[in-house]
């Protein structure tokens, strides 16, 4: 328990996880490996750089080994992290030149690979782009294991704790953070790290309190303290006085019963109190995901994203493979929808293929998605015929990513008529009314959505790419992470133009991205008329307990009124305000 002879001190971070937490500290202090160098004869370089291609491979079973057990526990979107770390282990001219520097030092490949990751990261720490810093982790993380192995050492366990504590240290590498253990990690607080760090994207996943951007708080801290990690609002808190103590347990009590008013009545429709049911669906990465969906409430899957099956392994999934997994997943929220989006591969979903053997200026802007099915005819129209194999099973519906033209569009479907001729001749069953949906996510596309509506059944706007492509602003880079705004105007008008669009061409409309997820948005994007939105499961319950307090006739008028405005702030201000207004009595008591 806090020492009451030691001072309380309050120290301001930034708020990475919400939640609250106290106990001891655990603080990890990351030690440099100690590199030995050694002279190699001649004759023994090859034998050096046969060692060091083997380390590689193991490396990279080791990266896999470690993806497939975060996608079971945590999910795809968690587990995506190590692709990253791939790219690293196997960067063309990391290798290369870590070889070429055996070859003409004849020193040992462990000091040569330590110095030529080394340039890198200098190279990384020299630039002022704060997001190419915060991917430094992942080439310092993938260097570490390497050398641990080049060495014959047994990995680190950082997490060998035999009671609950909140873990205190520099940062937290993609590895550790895989280790996180959510019944002894109560928190995690650190000097280095943003919101968009892979320990935070962990530590949400696992709803584990974290507080990041602390500057010097292993300094300040040392293993036994007793600290209190407020994920709201950024703070940590070394020695608490009971009085804090007291009145953070009110605040998380209250936290608590909030939640638990959501999860209470999570698997009732979200029917307006004007008598309208609103469709809200859950995202998925595999048939996995599923149970998630429906135990939250989920009517169904509004978004399956089948590059998760691709980026598994070491090859591409079969037909027959991909078809269980899409069957697996139909079968599992019978009788409600699956909307299955075609392979998004590219931009940060890459994979150790033949396919992706150059490397791209602007990989998001380029060879990727539809782009990607539409030059490999093949691999797409396999999928397409899993897909349509599966529809024999339920409610199964296609969605193409990043259509940016109606001539995509037509040579997607071209395509998708081959795979129906080849499934007939094969005389195999599937539904040959299976609906078909462009994401519109490319300003292009919305701008010529009456085209696109004549060629589909239905729309999904997928708001993250949208947002990005509209205000040109990567929102993962903290340096202009202020200017990925949902509020901003030009993005209000475009949903806004699609919608209505789409009702003209009597075309369904569906929303899927952080907006959708976002119970401040959620009023405004079906005001304007969107069909259904899909988001991750954990954020079903809280939507459709507000839609049930809401009435469809004031989201509407909320829209016409939102729709009209300019100023950024006074749209947010505007949304959050209702929002208030529906959610107030229930934060009140």
């Amino acid at each position: 328990m806090a020492d009451r002879r030691k001072k309380e001190v309050v120290v301001q971070g930034v708020a990475a996880s919400p939640g609250v937490a106290h106990g001891e500290v655990f603080v990890i202090h990351q030690r440099d490996l100690e590199i030995p160098r050694y002279d190699l004869a001649v004759s023994h370089i090859p034998g050096e750089i046969a060692r060091f291609e083997q380390t590689l491979l193991e490396t990279r079973k080791e990266i896999m080994t470690l993806r497939t057990e975060v996608a079971t526990r945590l999910g795809e979107g968690e587990a995506k992290i190590f692709d990253a770390h791939l790219m690293v282990l196997e960067d063309t001219a990391l290798i290369e030149e870590t070889i070429s520097q055996v070859e003409a030092t004849k020193n040992n490949v462990e000091h040569c690979y330590s110095e030529v990751a080394q340039r890198y990261i200098d190279a990384f720490s020299a630039m002022e782009d704060e997001y190419i810093k915060e991917r430094m982790t992942d080439v310092r993380d993938v260097t570490r294991r390497m050398l641990h192995n080049l060495l014959g050492h047994q990995g680190e366990n950082l997490y060998e704790m035999t009671s609950e504590r909140i873990v205190a240290s520099e940062d937290v590498s993609p590895s550790d953070a895989a280790q996180l253990e959510d019944s002894k990690v109560i928190g995690v607080v650190t000097d280095a790290g943003s919101r968009t760090s892979h320990a935070v994207i962990m530590a949400r996943s696992l709803r584990i309190p974290a507080v990041v951007g602390l500057h010097d708080i292993t300094r300040r801290l040392k293993t036994d303290d007793y600290v209190l990690v407020d994920g709201y609002d950024g703070l940590v808190i070394i020695n608490p006085s009971e009085k804090t103590l007291f009145r953070y347990g009110e605040l998380k009590k209250e936290r608590l019963n909030i939640q638990r008013t959501f999860d209470k009545d999570s698997l009732l429709p979200a029917k307006t109190k004007d008598g309208t049911t609103l469709p809200v669906f859950g995202n998925i990465g595999g048939p996995e995901d599923c149970e998630g969906v429906m135990v939250n409430g989920g009517e169904g899957v509004g978004l399956f994203r089948t590059e998760a099956l691709f980026m598994s392994g070491d090859r591409f999934p079969t037909e027959e493979e991909q078809f269980q997994a899409y069957r697996r997943s139909v079968e599992a929220v019978q009788p409600h929808p699956v909307v299955i989006r075609t392979l998004d591969l590219g931009g940060d979903k890459t994979v150790n293929s033949y396919y992706f053997t150059e490397e791209e200026e602007n990989p998001f802007m380029g060879f990727r998605a539809i782009r990607f099915c539409l030059d490999h005819p093949d691999v797409f129209k396999e999928q397409l015929r899993a897909i349509l194999r599966a529809s024999a099973y339920g409610d199964v519906r296609i969605m193409y990513p990043m259509i940016s033209s109606v001539q995509e569009l037509i040579q997607a479907n071209k395509i998708l008529e081959e795979a129906r001729q080849e499934l007939r001749d094969r005389q195999v069953a599937f539904d040959e009314n299976t609906p078909i949906g462009s994401m519109i996510e490319i300003p292009g596309a919305a701008i010529v959505s009456d085209l696109l509506a004549e060629h589909c059944d239905f729309f999904s706007i997928g708001t993250n790419d949208l947002i990005q492509y509209l205000l040109a602003v990567d929102r993962v880079n903290d340096r202009i992470a202020h200017l990925y705004m949902p509020n901003h105007p030009a993005v209000i008008r475009t949903i806004d133009h699609v919608i209505k669009t789409a009702k003209k061409h009597d075309v369904e409309v569906g929303i899927c991205g952080e907006m959708a997820a976002d119970p401040i948005y959620v009023p405004l994007l079906y005001g304007m008329g969107a069909t259904d939105i899909s988001v991750t499961s954990t954020s079903l319950a809280e939507i459709k307990y507000m839609l049930r307090q809401m009435k469809l006739k004031d989201a509407q008028e909320l829209a016409a009124k939102v729709v009209k405005l300019s100023d950024p702030e006074e749209i947010y201000m505007t949304l959050t305000a209702f929002y208030a207004k529906l959610m107030g009595e229930l934060f009140k008591n």
